[in-house]
């Protein structure tokens, strides 16, 4: 990737994944079932996709809505199929039940995706201390993305924690990139880029027919001229 600021698209088959290039993404998050907020896509999906689009890809590995991981031994099949299929980028994340990172879960899909990059999606805006999480995960291979609303409740109220802890980029558990997403909006934009925040997720803001709707080249384009600006 160039130096730019990182504009990621959620895509759910080739028809979004063309879009969201033509539109200027420069990565994709892939999932299936929005309803469960994202789920892991079939080996056929991603094949498919990865026909499409020469763009990076990450692709999510997660069972079902929420945090807990489920059956390790199904998310680690998943992995491992997405693994011979090509896939090289991927999205996880789990807590166990006092909030805290589900270090047996992440630490046998990192051990399966042997040294592949990840992001550690929002489960970090769940977790019990912010703080004592990234710690916990500081030295796993592979982890160089959170994303992040900063907040359980969206952006709008997770602002003041993605500034502070941008602030900290070189402090032990904060080096990862901090790719912000959840109720993200243009004009959230200038106040993340002036605190040296570099990545930006989407998913329905690509989409301006909602969910049922394609993501659509224009509305990507309007967020990359903005990012680019």
């Amino acid at each position: 990737m160039s130096n730019r600021a990182v504009l990621e698209v959620i895509a759910l088959d080739a028809e979004d994944a063309v879009a969201a290039q033509a539109g200027g993404a420069d990565r994709l998050e892939l999932v299936t079932d929005m309803a469960a907020d994202g789920l892991t896509p079939s080996r056929a999906t991603f094949a498919e996709i990865r026909a499409a689009v020469d763009i990076p890809l990450r692709v999510m590995i997660r069972l079902a809505d929420g945090f807990a991981a489920g059956d390790l031994d199904v998310l680690v099949g998943r992995a491992h199929e997405l693994r011979a299929a090509g896939a090289e980028e991927f999205v996880l994340g789990f807590l166990d039940t006092e909030g805290r990172a589900d270090l047996v879960a992440v630490e046998r899909l990192v051990a399966e995706l042997d040294g592949c990059p990840w992001t550690f999606h929002r489960a970090i805006d769940r977790a019990a201390d912010r703080d004592a999480l990234r710690k916990q995960l500081a030295d796993l291979p592979g982890l160089d993305t959170y994303l992040t609303a900063g907040s359980p409740k969206g952006v709008d109220d997770g602002i003041p924690t993605l500034v502070a802890e941008a602030a900290r980029k070189d402090d032990p558990g904060y080096e990862p990139r901090i790719l912000v997403g959840g109720g993200l909006r243009l004009d959230h934009l200038p106040e993340l880029l002036a605190a040296g925040i570099d990545a930006v997720h989407i998913g329905g803001a690509a989409r301006p027919h909602g969910w049922s709707g394609p993501v659509d080249a224009a509305a990507v384009r309007e967020w990359r001229t903005v990012l680019d600006a």
